[in-house]
């Protein structure tokens, strides 16, 4: 495994734009080779006859859709009790492009 040093945090650093504190950079030059050690570990784990995936559960392979229902609607004057601002019967909400 690669030596974890403060050179190499302070390339990391600058490839990922960030500043620590030297309180951090002391907990992160600590924690770190112990978080790389530890995912090295995954290559010791057998994936011969594992298909790549991009979706952890396979239930996400598919959109999940069900059918529009009408259900029971609320009259427009307790609706609009919510609202913060209306205008007309609908609410009004800020401008997003000016």
């Amino acid at each position: 495994m690669t030596e974890f040093d403060s050179h190499t945090l302070a390339h990391l650093k600058k490839l990922c734009k960030i500043s620590c504190t030297p309180e951090e950079e002391e907990d992160i030059l600590n924690s770190l080779p112990r978080i790389l050690e530890y995912a090295a570990t995954l290559n010791e784990v057998n994936t011969d006859d594992v298909k790549p995936c991009s979706y952890v559960l396979s239930s996400m392979l598919k959109n999940q859709m069900r059918e529009d229902e009408v259900n029971h609607l609320l009259p427009r004057e307790q609706f609009l009790a919510n609202a913060p601002d209306q205008i007309g019967g609908m609410i009004r909400v800020p401008p997003v492009l000016k």
